[in-house]
């Protein structure tokens, strides 16, 4: 088992995944965005007619919250591949964005 927090194990995981089924065929940035959009769609769904209390209870109720942690994972999922099949580094870019967020919106 791959642990985590390694990104890059992750990504491998993912990888060998679709391999085993063939699926890397259709894995084009096209085709992850779209899902990684339509998955981000699936979270929203949960939040939807949520009141801002509500919200930020929605992990209290363990059938929501599965769902809520489900989608996440599927997000993040496709994040991974897509940035796997664009040859991103996710945590560099992440970084990189903070800091030039920092430069923009000084204190």
């Amino acid at each position: 088992m791959t642990d985590p927090l390694d990104v890059a194990g992750l990504q491998r995981r993912l990888a060998d995944f679709a391999a085993a089924r063939n699926w890397q065929q259709y894995h084009t940035p096209k085709n992850l965005v779209a899902a990684l959009s339509v998955e981000a769609s699936e979270l929203v769904e949960i939040f939807q007619w949520l009141t801002p209390e509500e919200s930020a209870r929605v992990m209290a109720d363990p059938d929501t919250a599965h769902r809520v942690t489900d989608e996440v994972a599927d997000v993040l999922a496709y994040l991974l591949q897509l940035c796997e099949v664009l040859g991103i580094d996710p945590l560099a870019a992440l970084n990189a964005k903070i800091d030039r967020n920092e430069r923009r919106f000084p204190i």
